[in-house]
């Protein structure tokens, strides 16, 4: 089998898979089994069903930040590993990173659908979502390692778009399969394993000389964080993913408890949803990241996504019905297409040191995470605040707005 020339053919199917399932064991769980499987455990009928949202949104919640803190801290480690020193076949930085974080979410989706008890599942879920910041942050440190910034486009769209339709495969495959719970986190925990394993292998992953590595720098570990432009994109990646998790990940029990829909009726529409979703993401994060590479103007373009982002939550509001929710999940994709794939790029222009890329790529990545992980902690304070859904898709469009404003705050180095 010839090797994964970077930026080629087979390196950008490993390197979509690699996406695809990480996305699906994350987003799968959020909008579809961890609901399902704590309604049952904390709900009783009547206005008890308030109650698994908040239990559902501040297990997200705790477990988007546990995240937060392994991704970078995986990232920086990465940047440090001598792979001279291992034994053949580990490669240098990143792969011994990418198989131990896969491994991690596999074990923990096990131990999740097993959980019987909320407090289980918590702690459960956080081991989930240490080995996505732990695999995120490997994966995605190979753009900056290996691409050059015209290709960086097209390696954005392929985590745009894998991101969607991992969600779709993911519940599609429970839905449709007729999955309980646990079988369905059976199932996600073999495709991680399988899958993961497979892309960290076949990714290519050369041994970096010591004098490259960031061995021996003895740079503030915070010192991204003085660069401006690098902290006005990433609160702006932050903010808008918080308001695309508030228009998206309650979509269940906005079917179930907001349409009055019974739960096989509102399983069966959430998947008709996520496929709207994904086919307006995927096509949205192609154009998007062509236009990147060859056009440039890629903050321009990250922040006209997210204010047509901002319209979904606008027509929910206005309409709350399932065709005007169907509307505003196609124009939810096209915005958040068109935003993951444009604003990944142009965070990779403002990298601020080159001996970094692993741990600023893992916070990069970790703020599109977390946004999506504590968007549903800010949905069930809202839905526990008015006892209903409205001010979620309107709090939806607000930060779609602010999101994009914010990121307007940062210099675009390919204008200068």
């Amino acid at each position: 089998m010839s090797a994964a020339v970077p930026g080629g053919r087979r390196w950008m199917t490993l390197f979509t898979l690699a996406w695809l399932v990480i996305w699906m064991v994350q987003l799968t769980p959020l909008q579809l089994l961890l609901p399902l499987q704590l309604d049952d455990q904390v709900s009783d009928g009547g206005d008890e069903w308030i109650r698994g949202v908040v239990v559902s949104g501040l297990i997200l919640g705790i477990g988007g930040l546990a995240g937060v803190v392994a991704g970078p801290l995986a990232g920086a480690a990465s940047d440090r590993t001598d792979g001279a020193r291992m034994p053949h076949g580990l490669g240098g930085r990143r792969r011994i990173w990418a198989v131990g974080g896969t491994w991690l979410i596999a074990v923990s989706l096990i131990l999740t659908g097993l959980a019987h008890r909320p407090w289980l599942v918590g702690v459960a879920w956080v081991g989930v979502c240490i080995g996505i910041g732990i695999a995120s942050a490997a994966f995605a440190a190979l753009i900056a390692d290996q691409l050059p910034p015209d290709k960086r486009g097209g390696a954005s769209a392929a985590i745009g778009s894998s991101q969607a339709l991992g969600v779709v495969l993911g519940i599609g495959a429970v839905v449709l399969l007729g999955l309980d719970v646990l079988p369905g986190y059976l199932l996600l925990a073999v495709l991680m394993a399988g899958v993961g394993t497979w892309a960290a292998f076949g990714l290519p992953d050369p041994v970096v000389p010591r004098a490259q590595l960031a061995v021996g720098v003895h740079r503030d570990r915070w010192a991204s964080f003085r660069d401006r432009d690098f902290v006005w994109m990433l609160t702006g990646r932050l903010v808008t993913n918080v308001g695309n998790a508030l228009g998206t990940s309650l979509f269940l029990f906005f079917l179930m408890y907001g349409l009055g829909q019974r739960e096989s009726d509102a399983e069966d529409n959430l998947l008709v949803l996520v496929v709207v979703y994904t086919v307006f993401v995927v096509g949205a994060s192609i154009v998007s990241g062509l236009v990147a590479d060859r056009r440039g103007h890629r903050r321009a373009l990250t922040v006209a996504a997210a204010l047509v982002q901002s319209v979904a939550g606008i027509v929910v509001v206005a309409s709350p019905t399932f065709t005007a929710t169907m509307v505003a999940a196609a124009i939810m994709g096209v915005g958040y297409g068109a935003f993951s794939t444009a604003g990944l790029a142009f965070a990779t222009d403002l990298l601020p040191y080159a001996q970094d890329h692993g741990r600023d790529l893992g916070i990069v990545n970790v703020a599109a995470a977390l946004g999506q992980l504590l968007g549903p902690v800010l949905g069930a304070g809202l839905v526990a605040l008015v006892g209903g859904f409205w001010l979620v898709f309107a709090g939806a469009c607000v930060l779609s707005i602010l999101g994009g404003l914010i990121t307007l705050r940062a210099r675009d180095p390919n204008l200068v």
